[in-house]
């Protein structure tokens, strides 16, 4: 994860120089547009990267759950940044709508910039990928999200610049307005998700099924209720009432919430697991 917030931050410092220099020469807004993207993505990355560093320290005893909402909290910083470019995106946007100009010089220096950018993107994104599969961390998630945003921006920016040498100067304020419109939409997407996260979410229903199915499987459990889940950063909170035979001793209910327990640990990669025995009348077998 670490490695992740390193490599972004990388990343978006090299984006930034090379698009600079294509926007110096172009005075394009749809290469402003990825620009200012660009830069902010730097801000972001930096705070996710101060975040992800503190959402890894362990639990202490002031944080006896860990410090993983810390993640949560950076996703809504995120969410203001890009939020932010998307503002001022559309403010420089509509004011080239209504004064067109024509692109004259630079262009296919700032088309090889953007392919550019688009290589190292991908490149970036295939690790954060990785890293995501290894961790489902939210933090690493959002800044997924900002790239495979940045992704679409290129794309938009050299069909952009393509229209404009063929003469269809419009064509340039226009898909920097569409490009606003999208990042607005992307930062809703990681807003909602930190929210769900910092309010304790439940897990999604097909995660709960697989805790409930794996409970009613074990020939003595008798039922389960009052089941509980939520995430924090990267690890998963289980907690849940474990129906048993009032017959049984104290030690043998111990034991099958125990194993229960680390079963449903080891349906996630990090998971703290509560299972609470209630004991049920014995109901003999119907003849």
């Amino acid at each position: 994860m670490r490695m992740a917030t390193y490599a972004s931050v990388a990343t978006a410092i090299t984006l930034i120089i090379a698009k600079l220099f294509a926007w110096f020469l172009t005075d394009s807004v749809s290469v402003l547009a990825t620009l200012v993207d660009s830069s902010l993505d730097v801000l972001a990355s930096i705070l996710n990267m101060i975040a992800v560093h503190h959402a890894l320290q362990p639990a202490d005893r002031e944080h006896r759950f860990g410090h993983g909402k810390a993640e949560s909290l950076a996703g809504l910083g995120q969410s203001m940044f890009i939020a932010g470019s998307a503002g001022i995106l559309l403010l420089q946007a509509i004011n080239r709508l209504f004064k067109p100009e024509a692109m004259e010089q630079g262009m296919t220096v700032s088309l090889a910039v953007m392919l550019f950018s688009i290589v190292a993107t991908l490149a970036l994104m295939t690790f954060q990928n990785y890293v995501i599969r290894k961790t489902d961390s939210t933090a690493i998630k959002a800044d997924a999200l900002h790239y495979k945003t940045d992704l679409l921006v290129n794309g938009g920016v050299i069909l952009a610049l393509v229209l404009s040498m063929n003469g269809w100067y419009l064509s340039d304020p226009i898909i920097a307005i569409a490009i606003a419109l999208f990042i607005l939409h992307s930062a809703w997407g990681i807003v909602k998700e930190s929210i769900d996260l910092l309010m304790d979410h439940e897990l999604p229903d097909e995660e709960r099924e697989k805790i409930s199915a794996l409970i009613l499987n074990h020939p003595q459990a008798r039922g389960l209720h009052d089941l509980r889940t939520r995430r924090s950063g990267t690890t998963v909170f289980v907690q849940l009432h474990l129906e048993l035979d009032e017959r049984l001793t104290l030690r043998e209910a111990h034991e099958i919430a125990d194993k229960l327990e680390h079963q449903i640990a080891d349906l996630f990669d990090d998971a703290e697991v509560i299972i609470h025995e209630d004991p049920i009348t014995h109901l003999p077998l119907k003849s």
